[in-house]
């Protein structure tokens, strides 16, 4: 009977005081902020933070972004970390004056909150790089599509099939994240096929953003009380009297972020292939294989996860070969110079994508040329000097030395030369200790003659 009574009262004492959740979950809303191009590096940080907020079990992550635009696959690896959340996601298109252009808007399309700031615009979803798999924040010759409605133009015709079957894809992918959060399908598809574009006002009246919000705390506000659905579940927001928290990158997102700028990647390239010229050239010097082993192998690393040109590859590669062929084989510059054009067209042409923020710059292209025409005309400054000077090494430097006759017999004997013991020949007779000079050689036999004094 005691024992009935104590299970009676356990029960009812785990009704009355209800354990807190296993999960520890904490009212704070974890701040992400996706400023600039969004790349490998932007996915990293996206997807470290909810992994985090996911461990933490926090109420709410605010993805604050103001972005041009950026790398299809990054824009998916962010977009599926959002959908396999187990936390709520806002997206925020803020401050005022921010954009959520191209990669930006699906990822807002797929957030389970869209709020925008004042003053910002979404839209212009085209793909506009076929070769670099990548969506730009810019439409043709980058000007950018008004932020107001007017009277639609009408749509991009694709110029070839790989561009129709591009934007087909992104349209039934946009349009399945709109269906997803129930937003204007319609006017997503507008966007990728027209790069159609939307204030902040337009965006909430064509039902794209839920609402507009000056700061983070009203978006927080208007937040609660929504329905979203997470996974195979609705879930009611409860975003009041949430503390805020910023995520910032950590050192590896942001060294992965400097190393993935394109102009950054190039200059590694460069950096590494002249390193390991000068250590093949100069073996034993250590430092500059050192410090191009690296420099190339970061430079590797970034090409490998950016969207990059063959034939840029190709030209940088041929201009390699062009001027290691310079200095092993001096031309006067021939090589060099050839070799210094292929590495900059390669250059120019490496990064196929127009997006802003993943572009390489003139001034980099600049001193890319500077550095090659400056090795070649090194090189070829070298090759001429040398000429004038004699010999050092080899069968033809012992021409023209002194030496000194050490025994001699006849038209035969040995002499003393550069410190060794020759055989030598001549047609002088010759004596022990007379001076000679070396006017010829045949193997391991000086033909020599007697050295002549002036006076």
């Amino acid at each position: 009977m005691s024992r009935i009574l104590a299970l009676v009262l356990f029960f009812l004492s785990a009704f009355a005081f209800p354990m807190p959740p296993a999960s520890g979950a904490e009212r704070v809303a974890l701040i992400l902020h996706v400023n600039g191009a969004i790349s490998p590096a932007t996915a990293e940080y996206v997807i470290r933070g909810l992994e985090r907020a996911n461990d933490r079990g926090v109420t709410l992550v605010v993805l604050q972004m103001d972005t041009p635009g950026g790398l299809d696959t990054s824009m998916r690896d962010i977009i599926r970390a959002i959908l396999d959340s187990s936390v709520p996601v806002a997206s925020f298109v803020a401050p005022s004056g921010a954009r959520a252009a191209s990669a930006g808007t699906y990822i807002l399309y797929a957030s389970h909150v869209a709020a925008m700031a004042p003053g910002t615009n979404l839209g212009a979803a085209t793909p506009i790089a076929i070769g670099g798999g990548l969506f730009g924040g810019d439409d043709e010759g980058g000007k950018e599509q008004p932020a107001e409605q007017g009277k639609p133009d009408a749509p991009k015709q694709p110029s070839s099939a790989g561009e129709a079957k591009l934007i087909n894809d992104a349209v039934a992918y946009i349009r399945g994240l709109a269906e997803l959060r129930n937003r204007n399908a319609d006017w997503a598809e507008k966007a990728v096929r027209e790069a159609a574009s939307l204030s902040s006002a337009a965006a909430v009246r064509e039902k794209v953003a839920d609402f507009m919000a000056v700061t983070v705390e009203d978006l927080l506000k208007q937040a609660h009380g929504r329905t979203v659905r997470i996974g195979q579940a609705d879930s009611r927001l409860d975003t009041t009297g949430l503390s805020v928290e910023d995520v910032l990158p950590d050192w590896r997102t942001r060294l992965l972020s400097v190393i993935t700028d394109p102009n950054v990647a190039l200059l590694l390239m460069i950096v590494g292939i002249y390193g390991l010229i000068f250590e093949f050239l100069t073996p034993g010097t250590v430092l500059p294989g050192t410090i191009g082993g690296i420099s190339l192998l970061l430079g590797l690393y970034a090409l490998a996860v950016l969207p990059v040109s063959y034939a840029g590859i190709g030209l940088i590669l041929l201009g390699v070969a062009l001027l290691v062929a310079e200095a092993h084989a001096p031309s006067f510059g021939a090589l060099g110079l050839g070799g210094g054009v292929a590495i900059v067209l390669g250059a120019a042409i490496l990064f196929d994508t127009d997006v802003p923020g993943l572009q390489v710059s003139w001034p980099v292209l600049g001193g890319v040329a500077f550095a090659s025409f400056a090795f070649s005309l090194i090189v070829a400054r070298l090759a001429f000097v040398s000429r004038r000077h004699k010999v050092a090494t080899g069968a033809e430097q012992m021409i023209g030395i002194f030496g000194k006759v050490d025994t001699w017999a006849g038209a035969a004997g040995y002499v003393i030369a550069h410190g060794e013991r020759w055989r030598a020949v001549s047609g002088d007779p010759l004596g022990p200790g007379e001076d000679v000079l070396v006017v010829g050689r045949d193997g391991l036999t000086l033909e020599v003659e007697r050295r002549v004094k002036r006076s």
